[in-house]
């Protein structure tokens, strides 16, 4: 079976919602072999890394329950506004001489402000003109007309999580809904930007509503999907979830790359708490990382990063 539809997608086929399920129990070794060929054929030894930047931090009206920078919950986290225009330059240029591709500001809260966005552009415009990394922008529900003025700024991609399933996607938040995710990254499609959406495994979704959130980014033609591990935060109502087991990701991971063969699939949250720091999953089809830390918690730096893709044999990507 899995040599059977390894050569579906090698052939041009795309594997139906079925296809995927029967995967589910599939011989693991296998399977992530066959995936890896995949990773392989359809994107080559290149690999994406990128860096984000906790541009404004808590105070969330959203209910997230994995998000420590929700106000719905007691989670201990340090609170500011947007970050002044020096701070984030200086980290857009800390990591271009890092050889980072591609550098996000990620700011809380459902939306920026109109206000909040002409004072964004005004920080890119300057990034752009000193310092030769890529941008993109994580800022919540914007409009279409905010993204035109993005792009115009030099942002070239946008980050938009689905999070889940459009099944699960209420027993993770209410306060906005997956229509509006859908809403908001096509209109970011629409003034020109590239998306980048993905989502976090191990909030109590089924493997299906993993899957299900796969063949959703296919049909919005996403190539950038973040794959979170669910990080329990003391504070949210996901802070009791035990974490997911290395082999169950890794399973995650490789059909992920069988519906998106020719995706890069970056590993973002949560992968220091596995042992081997997802050196396993980038054999079984990852080929990009979101390096350094995270929002609200710890990552694995930058160095290291680099020592261990070198090791497998990727080409890190560079301007």
């Amino acid at each position: 079976m899995i040599e059977a539809f390894k050569n579906k997608v090698l052939s041009g086929g795309y594997l139906t919602r079925e296809n995927a399920l029967s995967l589910q129990d599939a011989e693991l070794e296998a399977l992530c072999q066959a995936a890896n060929a995949l990773r392989i054929h359809f994107c080559g030894n290149g690999f994406d890394i990128c860096t984000i930047i906790n541009g404004k931090s808590g105070r969330c009206t959203e209910d997230c329950h994995y998000c420590a920078q929700s106000a719905h919950y007691p989670a201990e986290i340090e609170e500011y506004p947007l970050l002044d225009r020096a701070s984030l330059l200086k980290q857009a240029v800390y990591n271009y001489e890092k050889s980072i591709l591609r550098y996000s500001v990620v700011t809380s809260g459902r939306r920026l402000s109109d206000a909040e966005v002409e004072e964004m552009c005004a920080h890119y415009l300057s990034i752009r003109q000193n310092c030769p990394i890529s941008l993109c922008a994580s800022h919540g529900l914007l409009t279409y007309e905010h993204f035109v003025k993005l792009k115009a700024a030099g942002v070239t991609r946008y980050h938009n999580n689905l999070e889940t399933s459009r099944r699960f996607f209420s027993s993770v938040c209410t306060t906005h809904t997956f229509e509006e995710k859908i809403a908001t990254i096509q209109a970011a499609q629409r003034a020109g930007l590239v998306v980048c959406s993905g989502g976090i495994m191990g909030l109590g979704e089924r493997m299906e509503d993993r899957i299900d959130m796969a063949l959703e980014l296919r049909a919005l033609g996403i190539k950038s999907i973040p794959l979170n591990i669910l990080n329990p935060i003391k504070g949210t109502p996901c802070e009791k979830r035990p974490p997911l087991k290395k082999n169950e990701v890794r399973r995650s991971v490789a059909i992920y790359r069988f519906l998106l063969p020719d995706a890069a699939l970056r590993l973002a949250g949560g992968r220091g708490l596995l042992p081997d720091k997802g050196r396993s999953l980038f054999c079984s089809g990852a080929n990009a990382a979101i390096s350094g830390d995270m929002l609200t918690t710890s990552g694995i730096s930058i160095n290291e990063d680099m020592r261990m893709l070198s090791e497998l044999g990727f080409e890190v990507r560079k301007l």
